[in-house]
């Protein structure tokens, strides 16, 4: 890779950093794993660094890549999806830490099937569109419309039931 090619994919790195640990944490429920998902999307990005480069969309091409990678730790590792029912302490940079309602969202997206939350997650957390979500997870539009669809109806009466708990 040339020089200026590998700054400018530093600074692309920089630039989304947080977003992917972000919604990696979503994705999978726990710091580090979303740590190691989104450098293994970052390793894939850089070695197809050309391509994404030329792509009409490079946060939609390397979210797409992030949801693969995640989808490629369970097909070769096997391992079940233990999402907690706390999210993880994201220190003062969280501005969100206040709110007592985080910890309900965060027992209603672990209880989303597994497509369901990629879908949330896409297209309410990073506001995707409809057409981008479905483009990144590599499905039609109206497979994103139902699966936001049964989401959201699940969140609501996932939250509703934990608030009266």
């Amino acid at each position: 890779m040339k020089a200026e090619d590998e700054a400018e994919f530093r600074q692309f790195v920089a630039g989304r950093w947080t977003r992917l640990v972000h919604a990696a944490v979503l994705l999978t429920g726990d710091r580090g794993h979303a740590e190691d998902l989104a450098q293994a999307a970052l390793v894939r990005v850089f070695s197809s660094w050309s391509r994404v480069r030329a792509a009409h969309d490079m946060d939609a091409y390397t979210m797409r890549i992030l949801i693969n990678q995640n989808k490629n730790r369970f097909r070769k590792r096997r391992v079940d999806e233990d999402l907690t029912d706390a999210p993880p302490d994201r220190g003062s940079e969280d501005p969100t830490a206040h709110l007592e309602q985080r910890a309900l969202l965060w027992a209603a997206l672990a209880a989303l099937p597994k497509r369901q939350r990629e879908v949330v997650v896409l297209r309410y957390w990073e506001d995707y569109s409809e057409a981008q979500t479905a483009a990144i997870l590599g499905c039609s539009v109206g497979t994103v419309k139902s699966q936001a669809a049964k989401a959201l109806a699940k969140l609501r009466t996932h939250t509703v039931a934990l608030a009266a708990k």
